[in-house]
């Protein structure tokens, strides 16, 4: 039944590109990046420019609208999402591995490409810009976006109110955060850094927001001084809320706050926020940020600016000011990235939560599913009614992956209407979600066998386990990078010629980004160091197309370095924070290990332990018997 709906209607595509060429006059293109202009994955409404020209609805990629035809451009995860969603006869759908942006330009003829110096980094346009030397064509930045002069419906920026982030939670205060990033600056003797990342910034600040779906964010830039002085530019915040996020206002800041009787508390909160920053913080409207930019430019100021994660118009703003520009990475990302012992103690409990939710989830669809009434959109409201009901539930950490059949060999599936399918008995049912607590973002993937699974898929989701496994039990010494790591996840695969077109971990915030940087663990090089307090991803998979997907995946952290027994030199490891049944059915023992057994044996046993006494007798004696 779900096979005979119509696809949705790809017509406003060809109208809107048609509108987009009658407005870009002399050029012969322009790059259309999913980015906004603090180049963060979780873009608001407003700026998803990708989306409305193209249909495509991935968290990365980027179209190219040229003269000689249009490209759009997609990693591994998107590559069949992309063609479900583009139509094909506008945008060529390629996938970034095999063919980047930057060869296909310079397969193309000359031409004038425009683009917003907003939504590119100057890491990002490099390639693109050698490319289009070697054809003689030429970028050229536009001051205004042309796709927002004809977005007629273009959405005006959601501005939540911004509140701060307790210490119970934090365990760090911004002003000890301050004075260690300000400290780090002038040993390197440099004035000023430019922080870009709306997650760098509310972990600096102790501050949230809720500007973007999904992450706690307040969107901003903010300039911190060497004497660790902040400027923050901020939109002003004239807001309403619902008696409902009052409430959930009221909670976060975890203090007695007298209501105000006409339910208008934007003055008391902004009061609030002003006491929590202090007299070393300044807020301006972004709107002066030039100006800002332009002074430390005309002092001659040395600025330190991230071109990986920093847009192009911030550098040429500060270079024809005269700055002296240090690219270097923000200073605040390896910091928060290393979680202290109140985040991690905080993390743990937000993941006993969570891992409570999901375990009640996975009893409710153990009892339901089989009957073939129930679909992938009932599944993912029913999972989020668990986690509501835990009562400290901020958001979803994403939108929820709920992946049927043949739809979970999309890795980024996202069901709609048109796509939703029924979970059949005989097949594998995908759910790769996350909650937003105040104490910690979760992240995990389940693969459940709905029926009797088949051989292959035993097989695979083994394999799979075995990479997870491997991951979970490695030890490393310092120095010790995710590159390293990666091929422990693949090695069960590869042995029998398998392998898996997307990262196998990514870092986590606290109670901020789901996906976080600068570790993570893939095939792709990357030179962080893994350091004790990092929460990573543990998320190997496997994906047959148009048959079936599999995904186990934990959040980990690293702890810290320990000798072992008869060694030389200290190592770290992994402690598995998530805690929810795998499921049993889908492995086949024999390609087990005795460790890995052991492993498995124990890690349900510790789920059992943490959640099992939290749960309904009926629940616990289902827990018991499927661990």
């Amino acid at each position: 039944m779900n096979e005979e709906k119509v696809a949705p209607n790809k017509a406003p595509s060809a109208k809107r590109l048609q509108a987009l060429w009658a407005e870009l006059h002399h050029l012969d293109g322009f790059l259309v990046p999913r980015a906004d202009e603090y180049q963060g994955e979780y873009v608001p409404p407003y700026a998803e420019r990708l989306a409305w020209l193209t249909g495509f609805t991935g968290s990365s990629g980027m179209a190219i609208v040229h003269r000689d035809g249009s490209a759009i451009f997609v990693d591994g995860r998107y590559t069949l999402a992309v063609c479900e969603q583009v139509d094909e006869t506008l945008f060529k759908p390629h996938n970034i591995k095999d063919c980047p942006p930057e060869k296909w330009l310079s397969q193309q003829t000359a031409a004038k490409l425009g683009y917003d110096p907003w939504l590119h980094t100057p890491e990002g346009l490099a390639p693109l810009q050698r490319a289009c030397e070697k054809v003689g064509s030429e970028l050229i930045p536009c001051d205004i976006n042309p796709i927002d002069t004809i977005w007629a419906d273009q959405p005006e920026p959601q501005l939540a109110p911004i509140v701060p982030h307790p210490l119970r939670y934090a365990g760090k205060s911004s002003l000890a955060k301050r004075e260690q990033i300000a400290k780090k600056l002038a040993e390197n003797r440099i004035d000023a850094a430019v922080l870009t990342a709306p997650d760098s910034i509310a972990w600096l600040l102790n501050i949230r927001g809720g500007d973007v779906p999904r992450a706690p964010l307040p969107l901003g830039f903010a300039i911190i001084h060497a004497d660790g002085q902040v400027d923050l530019f901020i939109k002003p915040r004239d807001w309403n809320p619902t008696r409902q996020h009052w409430n959930r206002l009221l909670e976060q800041l975890g203090e007695a706050v007298t209501k105000p009787s006409d339910w208008d508390p934007t003055h008391q909160l902004w009061n609030r926020l002003l006491e929590h920053l202090g007299k070393a913080v300044t807020i301006h409207n972004p709107a002066s940020l030039g100006i800002v930019l332009d002074k430390l430019g005309q002092t001659h100021k040395s600025v330190q600016v991230d071109p990986k994660r920093s847009a192009a118009w911030i550098f040429n703003r500060l270079e024809a000011a005269g700055a002296k520009i240090i690219k270097e990475a923000d200073p605040c990302s390896l910091p928060k990235a290393c979680k202290n012992k109140v985040e991690l103690a905080c993390a743990r409990a937000a993941h006993r939560r969570d891992g409570l939710a999901l375990t009640r989830f996975l009893y409710w669809l153990d009892k339901h599913a089989a009957t073939g009434n129930v679909d992938e959109i009932q599944a993912a409201e029913r999972l989020a009614q668990f986690r509501k009901e835990t009562g400290l539930l901020h958001d979803l950490s994403f939108d929820t992956i709920s992946a049927a059949g043949t739809n979970a060999a999309i890795v980024h599936y996202q069901v709609t209407e048109h796509s939703n399918k029924t979970l059949q008995p005989g097949t594998l049912y995908l759910v790769d979600s996350g909650g937003q607590y105040f104490d910690g973002t979760t992240d995990v993937t389940r693969t459940i066998a709905i029926g009797t699974p088949t051989a292959e898929q035993k097989d695979r989701f083994t394999r799979v386990l075995k990479g997870h496994i491997r991951l979970a039990t490695c030890r490393f010494p310092k120095g010790t990078t995710g590159t390293q790591l990666d091929i422990l996840a693949r090695h069960a695969l590869w042995q029998v010629g398998l392998d898996f077109d997307h990262g196998t971990g990514h870092g986590v915030g606290s109670f901020l980004s789901v996906h976080e940087g600068p570790q993570s663990i893939s095939k792709k090089v990357i030179n962080v160091a893994l350091k004790p307090g990092m929460i990573i991803s543990n998320e190997p998979g496997y994906y047959k197309k148009e048959a079936f997907g599999i995904r186990i995946e934990n959040l980990v952290t690293v702890t810290e370095p320990q000798t072992i027994d008869g060694g030389e030199i200290e190592m770290m490891g992994f402690e598995t924070l998530t805690l929810a049944p795998i499921d049993l059915n889908l492995v086949e023992p024999s390609l087990l290990n005795e460790d890995e057994i052991a492993w498995l044996n124990n890690y349900h046993k510790k789920v059992y332990e943490e959640i099992g006494s939290q749960l309904e007798q009926q629940a616990r004696t289902w827990l018991a018997q499927i661990t």
